[in-house]
């Protein structure tokens, strides 16, 4: 045992080293840091440490130690999707009604029709021993959410947090996530329970603890003047245990945690302070490595890599496609539209927060699984680029036509 834990530890000093270094290196090209984040996540996997020195990565992450980082990890993602849930802000859904009434639903429907198409497609080859009905369901809500912590990142370092197009896209990737997340839920609870009667006990309690989370505990978390990071803990671990026992996964429950909690400004800035630097630069890094080595890139056949092709066109088409038809179609200028598009594209860690869960429950296959994240890498990675030469064309096109001679 003494032995495990010492391995365990040099297995999380050397993940976060990667990490961080990776992360760093992504940020000096002006690329999100989490880019790096998940890449060097997957380095550390068997797609390049266990080909390069497979006795180095048989030391560091030998079965034990994988099994630790995976409980730590599970603790992690139950901690980001509180820091999700509270960084929601429903206000944003305000102002702007028209732009966020198109774009909102196009950037979701259509990316979900396509992956459900898609899905039906593929089932046969590619998926698993799952209903065909929730392997297609799954599939699409992966395919629509957008995220928003990398969202809200690129925004910032792209000075559009405080502009139109910025607040718009982070209102219509709060109801594309909030949405995405009902779909897994109800996969989730059709996949857990083999018979109808089981499907709709599960969905039943689902519903109802919603219910005592909005109009219960909601209130009464509203008359605390300050809840202290413990409490907030403590509530957090209690919903995602609630959440697990009715059937509907624990990072499901900390994210509805986080939606309820008091809405004071500087209280939550000082909750998200203390759980997020444990979050990003301990657990996280974890997470992201545990990801890396279900990745398996050095086993995609070409009918995989096919498949990442197809993958990547509906997701880009899917997004950017509709949400710039949709933003034009309500009266939007064309490089506005476009930036819309652009943003709602990014997919990044809450892709794989998703994937994760749908490889624990066996919904997708680690084939599958791998496509998907380096289809989430791919859409992410486009939207500092394109966001760049959007502008660049936007101001050539504000430029007054030089006179003639």
């Amino acid at each position: 045992m003494a032995q495990l834990n010492i391995r365990l530890l040099l297995a999380v000093a050397v993940i976060i080293v990667a990490v961080q270094v990776a992360g760093w290196l992504m940020a000096r090209i002006r690329q999100p840091r989490v880019i790096g984040e998940i890449i060097a996540g997957i380095l550390l996997g068997p797609s390049l440490l266990g080909l390069v020195a497979p006795g180095v990565a048989t030391y560091l992450f030998p079965a034990e130690v994988i099994g630790g980082l995976q409980v730590l990890s599970q603790f992690g993602l139950v901690l980001f999707m509180f820091l999700v849930g509270l960084h929601l802000d429903t206000s944003q859904l305000r102002g702007n009604g028209r732009t966020v009434a198109a774009v909102a639903p196009a950037s979701l429907l259509v990316p979900l029709a396509l992956a459900v198409g898609l899905g039906a497609v593929i089932y046969g080859e590619f998926g698993a021993d799952v209903d065909p009905l929730g392997f297609c369901i799954f599939l699409g809500a992966a395919m629509a959410v957008t995220a928003m912590p990398v969202l809200a990142r690129i925004l910032v370092d792209l000075g559009l947090d405080t502009q139109r197009t910025g607040i718009i896209s982070l209102a219509c990737a709060a109801i594309n996530d909030l949405v995405a997340w009902c779909l897994v839920a109800v996969v989730v609870a059709v996949i857990g329970s083999s018979e109808p009667l089981g499907t709709l006990t599960t969905v039943g309690f689902a519903l109802a603890f919603v219910a005592v989370l909005l109009f219960v505990v909601r209130p009464l978390l509203g008359r605390l003047a300050r809840l202290p990071v413990w409490g907030v803990i403590v509530v957090t671990v209690l919903s995602a245990w609630t959440a697990e026992q009715i059937g509907i996964h624990a990072i499901i429950g900390a994210f509805l945690a986080g939606l309820i909690m008091p809405r004071h400004p500087a209280w939550r800035l000082e909750v998200e302070h203390r759980l997020d630097a444990v979050v990003r630069n301990l657990l996280l890094p974890i997470f992201f490595a545990v990801a890396g080595i279900a990745t398996r890139i050095d086993q995609l056949t070409m009918a995989a890599v096919v498949l990442l092709g197809a993958v990547i066109v509906i997701a880009v088409v899917g997004k950017i496609g509709a949400a710039t038809v949709a933003a034009r179609l309500v009266g939007e200028r064309w490089s506005d539209a476009a930036t819309l598009g652009v943003l709602m594209n990014t997919r990044g860690v809450t892709e794989l927060v998703i994937l994760a869960l749908g490889l624990e429950l066996h919904i997708i296959d680690s084939t599958v699984y791998t496509v998907m994240v380096l289809m989430a890498l791919v859409t992410t990675l486009m939207a500092a680029p394109l966001l760049g030469l959007l502008r660049v064309r936007a101001a050539r096109w504000r430029e007054p036509a030089p006179r003639c001679q």
